[in-house]
């Protein structure tokens, strides 16, 4: 068997024009562009590039990008007062704190200070209530990108058995009520699940999301079984000095097994940018009493 790629890249660019048509039209009927202001505190590389990357793409799909770029020294007072600030900023519908946040600032508080409506990255302890009992929300963008893959490969996902790798309240337990939204059977697996690989062997579906390189083997996987690998870790390569990008699932091997595989780079990966504007969209509608834009 030769798994079928899942290709996460295109499905993103396809999402990303349909936004950018609703962005077009909700600027008609309201007379401005939908707004995403990005926080970054520090120097991060990665989460500079990140933010360089969401920029460009609020500004492609026809929105507003407000980029607030602070030093590793502002202080977590200091940070909340701008949330605060951004809450009551009309133009602003979406606000996303970029994690990691420096030492000495509680990610915990400064989102827990963001404004739920404009919670667009699905962290605010509200967000996640509304998800756990099933009501509308604004949820983390990797796990709705994930099941949108999900959908579009396997269409219904009711009555299949689902095994997710990790429960990050990030990716591993909203990716869990998503899919328990769909019917399905889920199992959250974990660290100190026993018989690990015999726990994920049962899932028709496997969300693999733990930050450990290639961690789930071929074995590990029942045959035919649709595999989302949202693992990005950076491992030696070949040649001296350089390094490469893996998942969290030994793509080479697994995909002898899977029905159908997301690869790393190009997976679940692009999803996570293209359902950031998705969701600022879709708060940007609800702050003015707008229906949410159909086919998103």
């Amino acid at each position: 068997m030769s798994a079928a790629i899942i290709d996460g890249k295109a499905f993103a660019e396809k999402l990303r024009e349909r936004v950018a048509g609703a962005a077009s039209a909700f600027s008609d009927q309201t007379g401005r562009k939908p707004g995403l202001a990005v926080v970054l505190v520090g120097e991060d590389p990665a989460s500079q590039v990140y933010v360089r990357s969401k920029g460009k793409a609020t500004v492609a799909a026809g929105m507003e990008s407000f980029e607030h770029k602070l030093p590793d020294t502002t202080s977590e007072a200091d940070l909340i007062a701008l949330v605060e600030r951004l809450n009551a900023d009309d133009r602003v519908d979406g606000i996303l704190v970029q994690l990691p946040l420096p030492k000495g600032v509680d990610d915990k508080a400064v989102i827990a200070a963001i404004n739920p409506a404009k919670d667009v990255d699905g962290f605010h302890v509200a967000n996640a209530g509304r998800l756990a009992v099933g009501e509308e929300a604004l949820v983390p963008c990797t796990p709705l990108g994930s099941l949108m893959l999900l959908k579009d490969r396997l269409g219904d996902l009711s009555g299949l058995e689902a095994v997710v790798i990790g429960r990050s309240n990030i990716v591993g337990k909203p990716m869990a009520q998503l899919l328990l939204q769909e019917n399905c059977t889920v199992t959250i697996a974990h660290s100190r699940t026993k018989n690990l690989p015999e726990v994920v062997r049962r899932g028709d579906i496997v969300v693999a999301a733990v930050g450990r390189a290639e961690m789930v083997k071929a074995d590990w996987l029942k045959p035919g079984a649709t595999v989302i690998d949202v693992g990005i870790n950076r491992v030696p390569a070949a040649e001296e000095g350089k390094t490469r990008l893996v998942g969290d699932v030994a793509f080479k091997e697994a995909s002898e097994v899977a029905g159908a595989i997301t690869p790393v780079p190009g997976g679940a990966g692009p999803m996570t940018i293209a359902v950031l504007l998705r969701n600022t969209l879709v708060a940007a509608h609800a702050r003015v009493g707008l229906a949410p834009p159909e086919g998103l």
